[in-house]
């Protein structure tokens, strides 16, 4: 009978994680049949799935990732909550139409203000990078620079790929009532309009392709990286980085990715850019192809031929082993070694471009000066 009893039990867990996988609108939505045949005409789509410019292995080395977690950092998080600079609404509609200001909200997300217009980008504005609300790993910082319910209307929203660290199923929900165009790659509308955006709202593109939109002009670069929010939805939605050339700057985001040729390409098609927004954390030798390494943010920049770097995907979770501060400060070391100009706002503190100087205080160092990480104090 007890045996009976576990079986019985053991199939409705499996049972209500099927509906879960299946019903929840986190997941968003796959491609249609159609979509799967009008994409099989492109390049970097095969067999139903995206695919990369240059072979990226899927495949993890448990045995490997066992040993790297035995060993993890006690410190992938800060000794205490991460204070950020506020900034409201008012803040937000007074800023200069003629000065770009870019404000990072921590890991990937910002509010750029590029002539006299709101964009963000991967706005991932919850506490947990997840599908499931006990589940995962929390924002390093208990506040924001702003909430989502407070920002103001937000011209565009600039997505780089579908995962649940980019594409926030809550956030879109606060947000969608106040954007005027969301500007995606290909496949990722399908998440959006299930979540109640409308159609007309989205554009879709393809690598190299671009659109000029409020007289900004965005050019969907390639990453080296994968996509997919559930189990079987796996590259059936493209992943990209971005160009976007305002009247006088222009600007690069990264997305996320491993290291490549791409990289150069874009700097030569593209570049050279006034700042790159770049991926520097979240990294390990297991999955180097789709994250790059410190050493090689710094020498993607220069591929990019950016002058200046805000280093990106860190900050704001823990989703690897590392220590929380490492990805900054082997970027800083590499960067010294390369004479790359690196800044590094506080979260909620404006970088403004057309200055002389940007932030680069070591603000981390005020959060890792207590024996005690947050992991020993929860």
């Amino acid at each position: 009978m007890i045996g009976i009893y576990i079986v019985g039990i053991l199939g409705i867990i499996v049972l209500a994680a099927i509906l879960f996988l299946n019903l929840s609108p986190r997941f968003g939505k796959g491609l249609s049949k159609a979509q799967k045949n009008e994409y099989a005409k492109l390049d970097n789509f095969h067999n139903g799935k995206f695919v990369n410019q240059k072979l990226s292995s899927m495949e993890l080395n448990y045995q490997e990732l066992l040993k790297e977690y035995k060993k993890k950092s006690p410190n992938t998080k800060p000794a205490k909550n991460i204070l950020v600079e506020k900034i409201d609404s008012i803040d937000i509609e007074n800023y200069s139409r003629n000065i770009t200001q870019i404000i990072w909200f921590g890991h990937s997300t910002f509010l750029l203000i590029i002539d006299g217009k709101k964009i963000l980008l991967d706005p991932m504005l919850s506490q947990k990078p997840s599908p499931i609300s006990f589940f995962g790993t929390s924002r390093f910082s208990k506040e924001l620079p702003i909430s989502a319910e407070k920002l103001p209307f937000i011209d565009i929203v600039v997505l780089s790929h579908d995962h649940y660290d980019h594409l926030d199923y809550e956030s879109i929900l606060k947000l969608k009532k106040k954007v005027g165009q969301f500007i995606t790659p290909l496949g990722l509308a399908n998440h959006l309009v299930k979540w109640g955006v409308e159609k007309t709202q989205i554009i879709e593109l393809n690598w190299w392709q671009n659109i000029e939109y409020e007289n900004i002009k965005f050019t969907c670069t390639p990453a080296r990286h994968f996509s997919g929010r559930g189990i079987f939805d796996r590259e059936t939605s493209l992943w990209c980085s971005w160009a976007i050339e305002g009247k006088n700057e222009k600007l690069f985001f990264s997305g996320d990715g491993g290291y490549g040729s791409h990289f150069k390409q874009i700097g030569e098609e593209l570049g050279p850019f006034d700042i790159a927004l770049m991926e520097c954390g979240q990294y390990n030798t297991n999955w180097k192809h789709l994250h790059m390494m410190p050493e090689e943010t710094a020498q993607a920049s220069i591929d990019l031929k950016s002058k200046l770097v805000l280093p990106i995907h860190w900050g704001g979770f823990s989703l690897a082993f590392h220590h929380w501060t490492e990805p900054i400060e082997r970027l800083l070391d590499k960067a010294n070694e390369l004479n790359l100009s690196v800044t590094t706002p506080k979260i909620g503190e404006a970088v403004i471009l057309g200055n002389r100087t940007f932030p680069k205080e070591k603000w981390w160092i005020d959060f890792t000066d207590s024996n005690k990480s947050i992991q020993e104090q929860n």
